[in-house]
């Protein structure tokens, strides 16, 4: 019967180590998971509270280290940005000086090139924001020694919750040697094993408050710098990307306003007609103004809608030369309609 005892505590001994080795090996996150009840339901609640500090300060650096590797992703990305846009930067300010005669596309691309310079500086300033501001500030708590302290403290718990576990084993084997043979060996035996219970009780109880608080603060201070950096970069990315608006946006609209210039310029005035020259003797004809139109130089003509104009001239870029009111000038040709029948009042008072 002794013998049996024997060996049926010998399997237990090798069941509880294997079961020790199984946790030991599938245990990924630093601080080994369990639901077993080592001392008190106090200490259960205890080991759960450092568990998922444990997880949350490991998730919360993750999350940092992937904020670290985007910002250095854009920088990367931007550096490139920077070395195209100083190529094409010079390529059009290289064409705009070289082809003069087409003026239109050689200013435009001045000031596309020139505009480009200073698309490249906000890049500049904004991978210098994302060093300084997001990712030297990330780096620091990532590696910092608060964050790690802490997270030792809490695997120095988790180590010696798991010996309680294996002590407390050792209790309870010892406590059936002393009931199945309580002689003074196994009574002493089993005292030794209590007392180192009790201490390691008592160890893990201080150690465990010490490491719950450390953890708590380690992670109030991730989130809270996470957040203030997250925002940075929004604002930051934010700034870049209106002020480059504002930079395209100027340059479109000189371009464009160099294109109107170009279109609202009229043709070369002819050679002046001799006033004594009949009108039924030349190319004129008599046209009434069906849109308003304001001169903005000497050479354009100012007409009210109704105004009756003599036509001198219409060339194919859209503007007509004419006559009215005494003021001769040009203005757009889809302004006015050639009509055939004019009462007489209307060209003596508006005409000439």
């Amino acid at each position: 019967m002794d013998a049996l005892r024997k060996q049926a505590s010998k399997l237990r001994e090798q069941v509880t180590k294997q079961q020790q080795a199984v946790i030991k090996q599938f245990s990924t996150t630093g601080y080994e998971s369990s639901d077993i009840m080592v001392i008190d339901e106090v200490e259960l609640q205890r080991h759960q509270q450092l568990e998922k500090l444990y997880r949350s300060t490991r998730a919360g650096k993750d999350f940092q280290k992937d904020i670290v590797r985007a910002a250095e992703a854009y920088t990367a990305i931007g550096l490139k940005k920077i070395e195209v846009g100083a190529k094409l930067s010079e390529d059009c300010c290289n064409y705009g000086a070289e082809n003069t005669e087409d003026a239109l596309l050689a200013k435009a691309a001045s000031l596309y090139g020139s505009a480009l310079v200073y698309v490249d500086k906000e890049q500049e300033e904004l991978h210098r924001g994302l060093s300084s501001q997001i990712m030297e500030p990330l780096k620091a708590m990532i590696n910092g020694a608060p964050l790690e302290d802490a997270r030792h403290l809490a695997q120095r718990y988790s180590r010696m919750r798991h010996e309680a576990e294996v002590q407390a084993a050792e209790v309870s084997r010892r406590q059936v040697r002393v009931r199945e043979a309580p002689i003074t060996e196994n009574t002493v035996k089993l005292q030794h094993s209590e007392a180192k219970m009790h201490e390691l009780k008592a160890n893990m109880a201080v150690l465990g408050k010490e490491a719950a608080a450390a953890l708590a603060a380690v992670e109030a201070q991730q989130q809270r710098l996470t957040f203030q950096r997250l925002v940075a970069m929004v604002e930051a990315e934010k700034g870049y990307h209106q002020r480059v608006t504002a930079i395209l946006h100027e340059v479109q609209s000189e371009m464009v306003s160099e294109k109107q210039q170009k279109d609202s310029v009229p043709p070369p005035a002819p050679l002046t007609v001799s006033s004594n020259q009949s009108l039924e003797k030349s190319p004129y004809f008599l046209a009434e103004a069906i849109h308003n139109f304001h001169s903005e130089s000497e050479k354009e003509l100012s007409l009210a809608v109704g105004d009756y104009v003599v036509v001198r001239q219409v060339t194919p870029s859209g503007w007509s030369e004419g006559e009215c009111r005494g003021q001769a000038g040009w203005f757009p040709s889809a302004y006015v309609e050639k009509r055939q029948n004019i009462p007489a009042s209307k060209l003596s008072t508006e005409v000439f």
